[in-house]
């Protein structure tokens, strides 16, 4: 597998900018054990998510886990996303949108390399043990994180819901014609 979650605490430990975000989690949670599955950041929140089948590269489509990298891009306060059929490879595009100063990066997962997976890995666990952090830390936090997620939830959702209406319109449509075809064939 492309991304080890232990491997990268213990990288995070190493780091000198970087290893206050483990020590202080560990104070307040206890050792980080297991794999990103067993964390509470994952089972409190991006478990909910409900993942959806998406275009991974084909040199990759067996070295990550493509569901906990959508439900990762998905929980995420710091990017956007997008789900769009992609008619001509016939299946789902993943648009991940992340925002720095004053540029704009789009990009779909199927174009991604391995060290931009890996670091999309990186990028979003650290981004929820920082939050994770900040909503034991302080009420108020706690309350607008908490409002955020299940804003994040209720937007997938509705994704979800309206993912197959155009193909269910033009299945309607097709049903209709043949049905009025029955018909003046009857007269």
């Amino acid at each position: 597998m492309l991304f080890d979650f232990q491997a990268f605490i213990e990288e995070l430990r190493e780091k000198e900018d970087k290893k206050q975000i483990v020590e202080k989690y560990e104070s307040l949670f206890g050792t980080i054990q297991g794999d990103l599955k067993d964390q509470p950041r994952y089972t409190d929140y991006l478990a909910k998510f409900t993942p959806q089948q998406y275009l991974t590269p084909e040199e990759l489509e067996n070295d990550f886990d493509r569901d906990i990298l959508q439900k990762l891009v998905l929980g995420s306060f710091s990017s956007d996303y997008e789900l769009k059929k992609d008619e001509k490879k016939k299946g789902f595009e993943l648009f991940i949108a992340v925002k720095s100063w004053d540029q704009s990066v789009v990009k779909t997962v199927s174009e991604l390399r391995s060290f931009q997976i890996l670091r999309l890995y990186e990028i979003y666990i650290e981004e929820q043990v920082n939050l994770h952090i900040l909503m034991h830390e302080d009420e108020e936090e706690k309350a607008a994180l908490t409002a955020e997620r299940e804003m994040r939830l209720k937007k997938w959702n509705a994704v979800l819901e309206t993912l197959d209406r155009d193909e269910k319109a033009a299945a309607a449509h097709q049903e209709q014609e043949e049905k009025l075809g029955d018909l003046m064939g009857q007269l």
